[in-house]
């Protein structure tokens, strides 16, 4: 279950490589979405794999036996008030009106899975508390927690060790929920999965850099486009593709201008083949201030590009410094044009860190990462389902 399978973002496409995995292993598998605000998803699902929205934005709560005139009035009978489960510090507190809440109590006391994985703390939230006895139930961790948020986490301490387990992307975050929930509940690390590692093999030659996420400021793409300065003061035919939409588009386009780089760093807006885009680069670069897992280090790795990044978390956990990519110190715009440039100008060091970050994908292919999930779920099972 997660909050909009028909968005973009990292989220969504790790749930659906997760599932698709899955499913082409010979499970059933189904994907839950809280919202649905388009009619088809942004990103491949195996037609294999259920797809279940349970509020529309303009349609209304899509509940069975209940005509479209009636959805729509069950939605505007209270549109924007303020559901009582979800604490205020969620991020997408506003989404968990009312009405969404209570169409995803009912689908969680309606849940007849053998497992049940939600992705983000209000959904893990409701499922600790909602969710029926037999189904095992975890929490899955794809956003860090901001320490000042302590409504969400007094949450999140109280209701996580009824959960059945609680899984992190990333070493770093199961430690801190380990410490966090007291050692009450299981805590397992299991990363994104890539979507295959077939993918096409970039061009080392190329003088394209590639870059993609959510115009926000998280992403540090106002710390990217300046930076990118020092690689075309050594040389000028070098391009910084963006990828993505979001808030800050004016903002940065602005920038692109006051740096003069109109002619190097193009805002590209979203596409539906960014392994197309990667294939085209020669390395990948990211601004980022924080971040779980990037999912674009691992695609950029199946296509053998090295990763030039800020040193966040789930970076450092992704990228080898001077094996198969470069980490520089975080928000250090100096640091990280200098380092793009030194890249640019060694065509066999891209090449060989390319090669290196081709293996590492390896590890997190669909069929090694959903392995560690069948473990899981088998060992959970075996457990029994007696936490509530």
């Amino acid at each position: 279950m997660l909050l909009n399978a028909y968005a973009m973002g990292g989220t969504v496409r790790t749930v659906f490589n997760q599932a698709n995995a899955l499913a082409a292993r010979g499970h059933e598998v189904g994907v839950v979405s809280v919202m649905r605000h388009r009619r088809t998803t942004q990103f491949r699902l195996d037609p294999a794999v259920t797809l279940t929205p349970l509020v529309d934005k303009k349609l209304g709560v899509l509940r069975p036996g209940r005509s479209p005139l009636e959805r729509i009035g069950w939605l505007r009978a209270s549109p924007t008030r303020p559901g009582m489960e979800v604490p205020q510090q969620e991020a997408r507190k506003r989404v968990f009106t009312r009405v969404v809440e209570k169409a995803v109590i009912r689908a969680l006391k309606g849940c007849t899975a053998d497992v049940l994985v939600t992705t983000r703390p209000a959904l893990n939230l409701l499922a600790a508390r909602y969710a029926p006895d037999g189904v095992v139930r975890v929490g899955q961790v794809h956003q860090r927690i901001k320490p000042g948020h302590t409504g969400l986490l007094d949450a999140i301490a109280a209701d996580y060790p009824r959960l059945d387990a609680v899984v992190t992307l990333t070493r770093g975050d199961r430690a801190e929920y380990a410490r966090m929930l007291d050692h009450r509940v299981r805590v397992a690390r299991i990363p994104s999965p890539v979507a295959t590692l077939h993918a096409e093999a970039a061009d080392p030659a190329s003088k394209v850099v590639v870059a993609a996420g959510r115009l926000v400021r998280a992403k540090g793409f106002d710390l990217l486009i300046p930076a990118f300065a020092h690689v075309v003061a050594k040389d000028p035919e070098w391009r910084l593709r963006i990828f993505g939409g979001g808030p800050m588009q004016a903002k940065l386009a602005a920038l692109i201008e006051a740096n003069g780089l109109e002619d190097n760093v193009v805002l590209m807006g979203r596409t539906g083949d960014l392994g197309g885009e990667l294939a085209k680069a020669s390395f990948c670069a990211l601004g980022s201030r924080s971040e779980g897992l990037p999912m674009v280090v691992l695609e950029a790795f199946t296509h053998g590009l090295p990763v030039v990044s800020c040193a966040y978390p789930g970076a450092e956990e992704l990228v080898s410094d001077g094996r198969d990519g470069i980490l520089v110190p975080p928000e250090d715009v100096e640091e990280l044009g200098t380092a793009m440039a030194w890249l640019a100008t060694d065509v066999e060091a891209r090449a060989t860190m390319g090669e290196r970050a081709l293996r590492k994908a390896r590890d997190y292919g669909p069929d090694a990462v959903a392995a560690q999930w069948e473990q899981l779920f088998t060992e959970l099972r075996g457990a029994g389902v007696s936490r509530r």
